[in-house]
């Protein structure tokens, strides 16, 4: 797929899932965003950036950590996404954190300008894995530390089925290579081959938990990646994509619920 083409469709995507994105999947993420923040070890009056920053759970959180002598900037390829983090920050009155529509392949910021930075499951999700990697570093000041977290292996996560589920019924071409950083050491050895040192990989296991169907059905196809393909779909072809992808996760069916399983890989580097 065009790299061009690819970054429109996470762009509208994104714009399209943004209103289901943080009720869908806040909690689900919690533990990788957890790990991350533990790992990034965020000091007062840093300066940090948050690349594909989303509704904004890691960067007012990240806001917090820094304090008010501290700066955070948010980035997300969504204008819908940046624009609820205005919103959200204006709301609780967080002045310390400022957010800007902006790719990941190409961070329109100065060299060596931050202490820390994050990206929170976002770079599974960029047309260029290395070189939105060399960017990160780029950005980093000397000494500085950068800490991404990604899915981790396809057969570890129980709902990685709905890409295949969303190609049979549209052509979308959704993040080809989404499940690739979390296999192996991958994003480690992209993170040293980008010039970082200490370099430092976590892998966990989590559970995705689900009241209901529609619930999971919700988050799976309008607030995630795959949200613009879905958006084409007439009633009786997302009625037949919901009854697959639950065929899918029937294993992990508990009661009314589902506790679907997945992996999180967090990968940590210093800038020597």
């Amino acid at each position: 797929m065009d790299a061009r083409l690819q970054q429109r469709v996470q762009r509208y995507g994104w714009d399209r899932a943004a209103s289901y994105y943080e009720q869908s999947w806040s909690r689900q993420l919690a533990p990788a965003q957890n790990l991350l923040m533990t790992m990034a070890e965020l000091q007062p009056s840093e300066r940090v950036l948050d690349i594909a920053c989303g509704t904004g759970l890691v960067t007012f959180r990240a806001a917090e950590a820094v304090g008010a002598g501290g700066e955070v900037v948010g980035t997300d390829i969504s204008e819908a996404m940046v624009e609820a983090c205005r919103a959200t920050a204006t709301a609780r009155g967080i002045a310390n954190a400022h957010f800007e529509r902006m790719e990941a392949e190409k961070l329109l910021l100065p060299d060596a300008s931050f202490d820390v930075v994050l990206c929170a499951l976002g770079m599974m999700y960029v047309t260029d894995f290395a070189g939105s990697i060399r960017e990160i570093f780029r950005v980093t000041k000397p000494g500085g530390r950068a800490v991404s977290a990604v899915w981790g292996k396809r057969d570890r996560c129980g709902w990685s089925e709905i890409f295949s589920i969303v190609e049979r019924r549209v052509q979308s071409d959704v993040c080809p290579m989404f499940f690739q950083l979390g296999t192996g050491d991958m994003q480690a050895t992209l993170f040293a081959s980008a010039g970082f040192t200490d370099v430092t990989s976590e892998r966990i296991t989590t559970i995705l938990e689900y009241e209901n169907g529609e619930e999971a059905c919700v988050a799976a196809f309008a607030g995630g990646p795959v949200a613009m393909a879905y958006s084409r779909f007439d009633d009786a072809t997302r009625e037949s994509a919901h009854a697959e992808y639950l065929e899918s996760i029937a294993p992990y069916k508990r009661g009314d619920g589902y506790a679907i399983p997945g992996e999180f890989v967090v990968t940590r580097g210093r800038r020597a």
